[in-house]
């Protein structure tokens, strides 16, 4: 028991290092967190001020639509890039150097998946200060908003397990990114995320209406609008934990495999 305790500790220890690691790289290289910071900004701005008025009539009516849209796929776009830097740290031969030192195997596994917290808890800043600004009102009390906070980073980290397995099976990091964008984008796009379901063809409304994004959207809309929680917003708590069940050992397995 002792032995088992001491190990874990180990292991707890070993994670938060490579966690450390993975944020200084970022810190080094400021770029890296242009996905999570300007980019959201970005699209947060272009699409309040083009697309409000053609949409809700005016850009502070579009403001309780957008900003939750623009969060999921601002969080969701950004997940791919667990895969890519496990890839691009495999192909530099880094976790090679790993197997020498006398540390936890699923450190440098586990390590930059708790890094990727930090990098959606400033995605999440990012979009909802644009919103703010730009006269956005919050609908919901403290506590919806540290439970919407709460599901979008959880539901971003569970995906990042989805791609940190990718990214052992996918042979190049530029793959990865090209089809994670591909992907992303469509589902975020054939979402309610940006408009009015409603305003569909028949034959994408029920696409629309069964796509783990729109239930993503609306979740977040229901806490951040009124403060309420519907059943979105369990379903998206039991998709998240099924998916972070199935491919965190997944991911541990072929990490096993791989290294």
């Amino acid at each position: 028991m002792k032995n088992t305790l001491k190990r874990l500790t180990k292991a707890c220890r070993d994670t938060l290092t490579f966690a450390k690691r993975s944020l200084l790289k970022i810190y080094h290289n400021p770029e890296k967190l242009f996905d999570v910071t300007f980019t959201p900004v970005l699209f947060t701005l272009m699409f309040a001020y083009l697309f409000g008025g053609a949409i809700a009539g005016d850009m502070k009516n579009y403001l309780p639509t957008l900003i939750p849209g623009i969060l999921v796929q601002s969080l969701l776009t950004a997940t791919s890039a667990t895969g890519v830097q496990m890839r691009e740290d495999i192909e530099k031969g880094v976790f090679d150097r790993f197997k020498s030192l006398p540390i936890a195997r699923i450190a440098p596994l586990a390590g930059p998946l708790v890094a990727d917290l930090v990098r959606y808890l400033l995605c999440t800043g990012f979009v909802m200060g644009t919103g703010l600004v730009l006269g956005w009102h919050v609908g919901g009390s403290a506590v919806s908003v540290i439970l919407a906070i709460a599901l979008a980073v959880f539901f971003s980290w569970s995906i990042s397990w989805i791609f940190a397995f990718i990214g052992q099976v996918i042979k190049s990091s530029a793959a990865i990114t090209g089809i994670s964008m591909t992907v992303m984008m469509l589902l975020t796009f054939l979402s309610n995320a940006f408009i009015p379901v409603k305003t569909l063809p028949k034959f994408l409304q029920t696409f629309v209406n069964l796509n783990p994004v729109s239930h993503f959207v609306t979740a977040l809309r229901d806490l951040l609008n009124s403060g309420a929680i519907h059943s979105n917003f369990w379903l998206l708590l039991l998709l998240s934990a099924a998916i972070v069940v199935i491919f965190a050992p997944l991911t541990t397995i072929k990490y096993s495999k791989t290294i």
